[in-house]
């Protein structure tokens, strides 16, 4: 079994193992021609359920045989030019090459002694990130494992600055509160239209879902900040302490951008923390067009980053950057046998001070692999591309009379939703946009996704992929009015 380890006695076997893996996958990309095959649970659940793990093929070639029976045959391929579901990119070879060789090699980027080289790849491009939001000289952050753990990683700062700063202010006065007595009190505010990650975040920290305040949106689903303004007073009359205030930077339903500027200036009037979710909209700091949608990020106490929607790169790639390195002390801990108190004290870095996780792949690779080869602009200009084929997308579905848009995208998606022709009732266009949706799906022949707007049904085309046209959004627009008119058609066939 010694032969399967990766060293020095086996770098052929590697070299031949992965060339035919790489083989596999470039002829699959090649040959595909739809996003998926359409294959449903319980038929593909049978097949993988039916194979014995205690009897090993042990030839890796058969092992890619059956590989293409129970994965890459069916999986969902993103590349696709009518893949239009969810925030999925194709991703850019430089960022491929780098998940390779970080592979390989299977760095931890918890302790310098585990990742040399690697830790300071990883704090240069944070050092480059928070540069290009404007944080300032101050700044640092750490590379996590998503925009979720991004979101929750900055509440949890925030959640600790807050007490730290209200627990002295009644210390000053003379009064004693403990943070038992501080958790039930913060309060978290966002929009209504933000990730579900901060109401998530809330629960794990002990504030409980209903410490955050959903503010409504305005007709181009941004905060309304004049709400905003109500609630971040009405939260000080009745004793209660704002915590943070999350802006977003690029909603998950509607790529809204929250008024940042006028956030940073209510955040700070009630000194809450401003933290700015741009999993999504961080492609805009690159971008050579549009980098003013994002005037403002630059005021946040904390902001997170997905590289890998906006910035094509594999999951997972993603950071949170705060202001103030002074603050992330509050996930810090350390361990004698890893990262004892004295390594700070000799200035050995050691990425786990700032980190939720300890062991962590050395995701950072792929990025600086993607910006030594193709540059800021270079990425930028990709998701300029999906921009502008968006606001073309509008423009075909708005003067389309089968189907109504709810707002003009600010980046690059699409809300819409199916509306027939005559008096429906409501119920069933909305089982028509469902039943649209999971058709097509079950089809193969493109994937979109779907949310609720207002109550009702309504699909969504995610664009993220440059090579997507406006005649594949054009076929899948009749594909799902395809669907729908049959639903419809035999659903009122049967009531008549």
């Amino acid at each position: 079994m010694r032969s399967h380890l990766l060293n020095e006695t086996t770098a052929d076997l590697y070299r031949r193992s992965v060339t035919e893996g790489v083989e596999r996958v470039a002829a699959k990309l090649a040959s595909t021609q739809r996003p998926h095959t359409g294959i449903s649970v319980d038929e593909l659940a049978p097949v993988i359920n039916g194979i014995d793990l205690d009897k090993p093929l042990e030839d890796p070639a058969a092992v890619l045989d059956e590989l293409e029976d129970v994965y890459l045959r069916d999986a969902v391929y993103f590349h696709h030019p009518r893949y239009l579901g969810h925030l999925n990119c194709p991703v850019v070879i430089p960022a491929v090459l780098g998940e390779a060789v970080l592979s390989a090699v299977n760095s931890s980027l918890d302790t310098w002694d585990q990742s040399i080289g690697g830790t300071l790849i990883e704090r240069r491009l944070i050092d480059w990130t928070a540069q290009r939001i404007g944080l300032g000289p101050g700044a640092d952050g750490v590379f996590t494992s998503g925009g979720s753990q991004s979101n929750f990683h900055a509440l949890l700062l925030a959640r600790d600055e807050a007490c730290r700063i209200v627990m002295k202010q009644a210390m000053d006065e003379g009064r004693e509160l403990t943070k038992a007595e501080l958790l039930p009190k913060l309060r978290i505010f966002t929009s209504e239209a933000s990730h579900f990650s901060v109401q998530k975040s809330a629960a794990m920290l002990g504030l409980g879902y209903e410490a955050v305040i959903a503010v409504p949106v305005d007709r181009s689903r941004r905060m309304d900040t004049a709400v905003l303004a109500l609630e971040l007073e009405e939260c000080a009359a009745e004793g209660l302490f704002p915590m943070a205030v999350v802006a977003t930077a690029g909603t998950t339903d509607f790529g809204s951008i929250d008024p940042l500027p006028e956030i940073a200036r209510l955040a700070a009037e009630h000194s809450a923390w401003m933290h700015v979710d741009a999993a999504y909209g961080c492609g805009l700091l690159v971008s050579p067009t549009r980098r003013h949608l994002l005037d403002g990020i630059e005021r946040a106490d904390s902001v997170t980053v997905d590289y890998h929607k906006s910035f094509f790169q594999p999951v997972s790639s993603s950071a949170v950057l705060v202001r103030d390195r002074d603050t992330l002390r509050h996930a810090t801990y350390h361990a004698d046998y890893l990262n004892p108190r004295r390594m700070a004290e000799e200035s050995i870095p050691n990425q786990v001070d700032k980190s939720i996780q300890t062991t962590r792949r050395f995701d950072a690779l792929k990025l600086w692999m993607t910006l030594r080869v193709m540059g800021a602009d270079g990425i930028g200009s990709l998701f300029d591309e999906v921009v502008d084929l968006a606001a073309a997308g509008w423009d075909l579905i708005d003067a389309d009379p089968r189907f109504e848009v709810v707002v003009k995208p600010r980046i690059s998606t699409l809300v819409f939703r199916y509306v027939p022709e005559g008096e429906v009732r409501g119920d069933l266009v909305d089982e028509a946009n469902l039943h649209a949706r999971k058709a097509l799906f079950a089809s193969g022949e493109a994937v979109v996704a779907g949310t609720r707007v207002d109550g009702d049904q309504y699909l969504k085309f995610t664009l993220l992929n440059p090579q997507t046209t406006t005649a594949d959004i054009a076929a899948v627009l009749d594909l799902l009015a395809s669907h729908a008119e049959q639903f419809l058609g035999e659903s009122l066939a049967v009531h008549r």
